[in-house]
This record gives C-alpha cells, structure tokens and sequence, in this order.
C-alpha cells in the first residue's frame, strides 16, 4: 500500500516503535541512584510478596528515541506530564513499550508534540500509559537575545501558580538536591544538556536542565509513600512543568489531599501536588490521584 506520509514527516499516528526492558535489581539500583527514592518495596518483601519496581521505572523509555521530535531542538522543552498506572511490575518481569505520537499543537509561539507511551508484561497486560508533551520553538519566531530561558524568569511575579491553596490533609516526602551525579544517574551516561552545563548552553541554557521527568518521579515517591498499592494500580497523574529546574538545585515534592470520592468499592483520593525549590519557586503543578486501599 502507497504510504500517505513522507518518512520524515511527524505525524499523529506515527509509530516509533516497541522496545523490550528487563527489570533487574541493578535497574531498580540506578533509579535508587538517580532519584534518591528508597523506598524497601524496591528491595522487597512488599504486601504482594515479591520486591516492587519503583512505580515510574520505565520513566523515560519515551525518551528512547528522539526521533519524534522536531528537528529544531535548540530551546525545547518538556512541558507536560499525564500518567496513568494499572498494575504493579515485580522485580525480574520484562516489560515491553509502544511508543506513538498522538497529538500536535501549538500553544503560546511553541509547538508541542505528544508521545504516547503503552507499558505491557509479558502476558500483554497493560500496566501504564503516559503521554509526554515535548514543546519546541517555532522557526522564526521572535525571541529575547540570550538564552531562550534564564535564571530570572522563574522570579518574574507575573509567574505564580494557584496550588496548595484550598487545604486539606498535607502530603510531604524529602527535599533533596539535585546533584550532577544524580543527572547522571538518571539521564546519562551520555553528556547532553541533562548532564552537562557546556551542552546545555548550546541549546539556549545558562546550566544543566534536569530532566523533568526527575521531579515526576519525586510526585510519585509521594504517593507510593502515602497510598502504597492505591497508586501502583490506580494511580494518575496530570503535571504541568512551569519552571525549569536547574543542576545543584534543592527540590522536594508537596500535596494536599483535597477530595474524596466513590469509585466502585473504593475511595479515590484526588489530590493537589507540585514540587518546589528551597525558595518555594515551583516547578511543577498539577493533580494526581490514588486509590484507597
């Protein structure tokens, strides 16, 4: 059959392919590593015997290719999180992904792109779905001279995020800095604008970016932490990544359970959540929710 999309076109629908994961305790390890999260699941025993994988293991596996990106990558960013978790994976399972972009669109002089990621085990059950939002700067469009995002934006006080105001029972895990060894850990081992201040100014920041999928891995040690087996099989999340967070910087997550509801036999507990520097600057608002069990 005639194809109706050029190779190089990125296009919604566009396959980018399946990749197969070994969850070893060495895997397990360098999430420990990268993130700080350590919690005695990963080790195990847990409530269903055998050690758990951290609930975001995969957490980049969108990231195993780029070739769903636009080919301007100079200022991009990762701009938007969803995830949804089903099923818990032990240590020593295979996963297998499917990676497709979904959606395209343009919003505020960037255009974003969504990758779908599906996660199966060996028996083909589905155990998450997320959807990343990548954003990239539109040719030709104006900009300030400098980098595409400095220091002294997250202060500008037109930037402020209404979260955490309505009250309810508080969620709290570690604030941790951010080492370069831990951007390492989590996005090497190459040297990219992750992992390195000299690659970073490359593509338009003054330091190293932490890969924002670090702090959503930091929401979700809260959850594990507060909701246990109700956020590995159940679990959802919607972040939106306001601030970049930059190597050396302190950062920690922080929620408010805010409602509960009905969901067959169970509660749902639906949630504020966000991460925060030391300076209380946020970095990351959103929402994410969790069964009772």
């Amino acid at each position: 059959m005639k194809e109706i999309f050029s190779s190089d076109e990125r296009y919604v629908g566009r396959d980018y392919g399946s990749a197969q994961y070994e969850i070893t305790p060495e895997a397990v390890a360098r999430y420990v590593a990268a993130t700080g999260d350590d919690n005695p699941w990963y080790r195990g025993p847990s409530p269903l015997g055998p050690a758990l994988a951290p609930a975001l293991i995969l957490h980049s596996a969108v990231y195993r290719t780029i070739e769903w990106y636009l080919p301007n990558i100079y200022g991009n960013l990762h701009a938007r999180q969803e995830w949804s978790l089903f099923y818990p994976v032990a240590v020593g399972e295979t996963l297998r992904t499917r990676s497709t972009l979904v959606d395209r669109y343009v919003k505020r002089e960037r255009e974003y792109l969504v990758n779908e990621v599906i996660v199966m085990n060996r028996e083909g059950r589905v155990v998450s779905l997320s959807r990343t939002h990548q954003s990239f700067l539109i040719p030709g469009e104006k900009r300030a001279q400098g980098f595409v995002v400095d220091r002294s934006r997250e202060k500008d006080k037109a930037r402020t995020f209404q979260v955490g105001e309505r009250g309810g029972e508080p969620l709290d895990a570690p604030m941790r800095k951010i080492t370069e060894e831990m951007c390492m850990a989590f996005s090497g081992p190459a040297r990219n604008y992750h992992t390195n201040r000299e690659e970073a100014v490359k593509l338009g920041f003054p330091d190293i970016v932490v890969q924002g999928m670090l702090s959503v891995c930091l929401i979700s040690e809260m959850m594990t932490r507060r909701f246990g087996l109700g956020w590995y099989a159940g679990g959802k999340m919607d972040l939106r990544l306001v601030n970049v967070l930059w190597g050396n910087d302190t950062t920690g997550p922080r929620g408010l359970l805010v409602e509960r509801r009905r969901e067959g036999a169970r509660t749902r507990a639906e949630c504020e959540v966000w991460c925060e520097k030391a300076d209380r600057t946020k970095t990351i608002v959103g929402t994410a929710s969790a069964l009772e069990m």
